[in-house]
């Protein structure tokens, strides 16, 4: 009775709810996201207690969708590693500015924290709070957001897993995928030298398309990182 009594407290408390309504917007480009990798792993020969298992333990489509290719191909584990850690790059720059919110709680919370972080939880939570001190507001704002963006994510892919045999190719889901996180990097590009790295992780990519075992994936990260250090370095120079 506790519990439930605390997520009654915790739904009707409007920073939790402040949350939920800014996760709402952009819930419809998260679900095709969530749908478009449900399907592509059962397409790419996952069975469906390991596309529930991934899915559910993953909780990151961009590193599912890189890491699917490279396991129906049969890519040494030391590619697929590799590969998901540099798609998941972007998470440690996340971490650094989420640890000047939650830096203080205990390690149990901040793990749990951890699993439920995505990207547009990110955005989000930095445009509603700007300045990096740690708030008790700031841990329900957090949670409202997660109450829409993990179950939308979690139902879509699991509904993606079980009609995958049933959805036409010639819908298109992957586009709308594909428009969802334009459309995220987008609301990222904040400042000129960002719109200097996501364009050489373009140009890279494109250039390299041929390289066997989704390689060009590395090498654009790879050379985006070179560029916006080399960038930040010059702007701490002037």
């Amino acid at each position: 009775m506790q519990f439930l009594e605390r997520l009654r407290a915790l739904a009707a408390d409007p920073d939790f709810g402040r949350g939920a309504r800014d996760m709402a917007s952009p819930s419809l480009g998260l679900a095709a996201w969530g749908l478009v990798t449900g399907v592509t792993m059962v397409k790419s020969g996952l069975s469906l207690p390991l596309a529930c298992g991934m899915s559910l333990l993953v909780f990151a489509g961009s590193a599912q969708l890189t890491a699917l290719p490279l396991i129906a191909s049969g890519a040494p584990l030391w590619v697929l590693l590799a590969t998901a850690f540099c798609v998941n790059l972007r998470f440690v720059i996340f971490s650094a500015q989420w640890r000047n919110y939650f830096g203080h709680l205990p390690r149990a919370k901040r793990l749990t924290l951890t699993y439920f972080a995505a990207d547009l939880n990110f955005v989000y939570f930095v445009k509603r709070y700007p300045d990096p001190v740690p708030a008790t507001v700031q841990q329900r704002y957090f949670w409202g957001g997660v109450a829409v963006n993990w179950p939308a994510w979690q139902l879509c892919s699991f509904a993606g897993i079980l009609l995958a045999d049933r959805i036409p190719t010639h819908w298109g889901i992957g586009f709308a995928g594909v428009l969802a996180l334009l459309g995220l990097s987008y609301s990222l590009l904040t400042e000129k030298m960002l719109w200097w790295v996501a364009l050489t992780a373009g140009a890279v990519s494109i250039a390299t398309y041929s390289l066997p075992l989704k390689l060009n994936i590395l090498c654009a990260i790879v050379a985006a990182g070179a560029v916006g250090w080399w960038l930040d370095a010059r702007r701490g120079r002037t």
